[in-house]
This record gives C-alpha cells, sequence and structure tokens, in this order.
C-alpha cells in the first residue's frame, strides 16, 4: 500500500477515494459493456469478458495517464483520476440533461427526422457539456485546471479570442 500512495503521490487517506472510485467505475464499464455485446451467451461468459475488458480498458487508463501527465499541469498524480472522473460524469450528465431540454423544447425524431434530431442533440449536448464540466471540476476541487481547459476548448471554437 504505501508503495501504491508513493507512486500516486497521496499525501492522506482521504485521498485514496479516488482511485477507489476509478476503479469502481471501470469495473461498472467493463461489466456494461460484456453485457450489452456478449448477455446472449449467459452470465460465465460475461464474468470472464468483464474482468478481461477490465484489465484491457485499466491497461489504456494507465497509457493514457502516463501519456496525459506530460500535458496536463496537476500537482499531484492522483489528481488525474479525479480528473477523469469529472470527464465521466460530465459526459454521462450532459446527455442525460439534453434530452429533457430536447423533449420541453419538442424537438423529436418524428417531427425533424432521426439525422437533424440527432445533430440537435449533439449540439445541445455540447453546450451544457461545457457549463457541466466547469461545474463538476469546482465540485470536485479541480475549478483552475477545468476553467483553463475551457478556455482552451472556447478558444480552438473562436467564441473567445486568443491572449496573443
Amino acid at each position: 500500500m504505501n508503495k501504491f500512495k508513493k507512486d500516486w503521490e497521496i499525501q492522506h487517506n482521504w485521498q485514496l477515494l479516488f482511485p477507489l472510485l476509478g476503479l469502481l467505475g471501470l469495473g461498472y464499464s467493463a461489466y456494461k459493456l460484456s453485457n450489452a455485446v456478449f448477455q446472449k451467451f449467459g452470465t460465465p461468459i460475461v464474468i470472464i469478458l468483464t474482468i478481461v475488458l477490465f484489465f484491457a480498458l485499466l491497461a489504456i487508463t494507465l497509457k493514457l495517464f502516463k501519456w496525459l501527465e506530460k500535458r496536463w499541469v496537476l500537482d499531484y498524480r492522483w489528481e488525474m483520476i479525479r480528473v477523469f472522473i469529472v470527464f465521466a460524469i460530465t459526459g454521462s450528465s450532459s446527455m442525460y440533461v439534453s434530452r429533457p431540454i430536447m423533449n420541453f423544447i419538442g424537438i423529436t425524431k418524428d417531427n425533424l427526422g432521426p439525422l437533424l434530431y440527432w445533430v440537435l442533440f449533439i449540439i445541445i449536448g455540447l453546450i451544457f457539456y461545457q457549463i457541466l464540466l466547469v461545474t463538476f471540476g469546482w465540485l470536485f476541487g479541480q475549478y483552475k485546471f477545468f476553467w483553463e481547459f475551457e478556455k482552451k476548448i472556447l478558444r480552438r471554437f473562436s467564441l473567445i479570442k486568443d491572449k496573443n
């Protein structure tokens, strides 16, 4: 455990919550993917594939951490897990927020057609994604990181001027 704490620069035991949440989320994602694709093959196959997919996703995630560690400015390595959790929650939440907004406005697949419906759904989802990203970043104690990230995105969309 001390090696794990040292590798992830964890100073306090409460910070272990983020690796635990990350592993639980990874396990849940592996299960949902395995169950969605291989449900017809039965529970034992789904369990085996969940375990295999969990370790594959873990390997990919750890490689992403190494690559992003050079690009993201964070104080401690464990904060990368917190940032990944914020991205995951924000992505899911923006889609959950978009659906009721679309229904409230009266936009359905029937009155617009599937293609235009999904284009609008994605646009509305992206708008709420930007708002939720900073909000969840603030809730998880990473406001500065996500505000800088948000400004970078807005610059790329040419919605705000570059500093230069």
